[in-house]
């Protein structure tokens, strides 16, 4: 059984799941799909930007992968190709965030990335589409991180964006590898200490971290690590606290932000470790942004379950299943 097919699939699953209650109340989605949340995949299920933006990554990384070694200058051009492909593409109709948009839209016009970015922007498309830098196999945990925080660099330029990025991807990588759910948590809290003055110049330049207030690139990377360690910070207790049947928004926050939208997709996969439906249907049943948090556990507990995580019907039903086979085939 492929983990990493299963971890593709699951970030669609939840991405389709999520979707129709993105913009509901948390009481009117209670009481439409019941207490624990959507859990019957529609006959075709429609994912939202999050996919589409997953796959881009995933497109760009393999043909980067296809020339090695990995680096800023083979990998940032194949990313900006396949954004600026889906920017333009008819299929963008998804309502996707303003920041990818903007972004983007500079992207196009020419502009170096660090320009196009939103410099302040930390919003949850910055990693609601970096798991394919956690699947992908063989590569050094350097490159891993350095590409997990370009790919959000192209569009989001908050520093908070760039270590969620990074946390997520590794996430996805060590539960691949065989990391308990239950020691999540606190390894991506270490890492949120390890890494907090490392700014991966080689990665992201000389430009990127230079603004107002901020003196050196060490000083501008710590504030995101900072905003994540703050996050993840007492998460298990939430589990006891909150429990399984209260909004998971509570516990991790509404996930519009890169920190919040990995910390409440993580606290779904601690309320259900041992049953992936239910931590990908909590995840949809949220107030905040629904199908990125289901999107983003979906493809955690796909990681840890393998294919028979998710019904088998499934995999025939969403959208873009051709694509999502072809790297789950290239990468397992």
């Amino acid at each position: 059984m492929s983990k990493v097919k299963a971890a593709l699939f699951g970030l669609a699953f939840g991405d389709a799941l999520g979707a129709p209650t993105e913009f509901m109340r948390y009481e009117e989605i209670i009481q439409r799909y019941g207490a624990r949340g959507p859990r019957d995949l529609p006959p075709r299920g429609l994912v939202t930007d999050d996919t589409q933006m997953t796959l881009a990554v995933a497109g760009g990384l393999l043909s980067a992968l296809e020339r090695p070694p990995l680096t800023a200058d083979s990998l940032e051009p194949r990313l900006r190709g396949r954004f600026l492909h889906w920017w333009a593409s008819d299929e963008n109709d998804r309502a996707p965030g303003n920041t990818c948009l903007a972004a983007c839209a500079a992207l196009n016009e020419g502009q170096p990335w660090w320009k196009a970015t939103v410099r302040g922007s930390k919003g949850c498309g910055a990693n609601m589409r970096v798991a394919p830098m956690g699947l992908a196999p063989g590569l050094t945990d350097d490159e891993r991180a350095g590409a997990a925080q370009l790919q959000a660099a192209l569009t989001h330029g908050h520093p908070t964006g760039l270590a969620a990025s990074e946390l997520s991807a590794l996430a996805v990588r060590w539960l691949l590898d065989g990391l308990p759910i239950a020691e999540l948590p606190a390894a991506l809290r270490a890492r949120c200490e390890s890494q907090r003055e490392v700014y991966r110049m080689d990665w992201l330049g000389d430009d990127l971290w230079r603004r107002p207030l901020v003196d050196t690139p060490a000083q501008f990377i710590a504030t995101g690590w900072d905003e994540c360690l703050s996050v993840l910070t007492g998460l298990e207790d939430q589990v006891r606290y909150v429990g399984p049947d209260t909004d998971p928004c509570i516990a991790g926050g509404a996930g519009w932000v890169a920190e919040e939208a990995l910390a409440t997709a993580l606290y779904c996969l601690l309320l259900f470790p041992d049953s992936p439906l239910d931590a990908l249907a909590r995840g949809a049943a949220s107030s905040g942004d629904s199908d990125s948090i289901a999107s983003l556990a979906g493809g955690m507990a796909g990681a840890v379950h393998g294919e028979d995580a998710w019904p088998s019907d499934w995999y025939e039903r969403i959208e873009y299943r051709n694509d999502l086979n072809r790297y789950a085939a290239a990468w397992s």
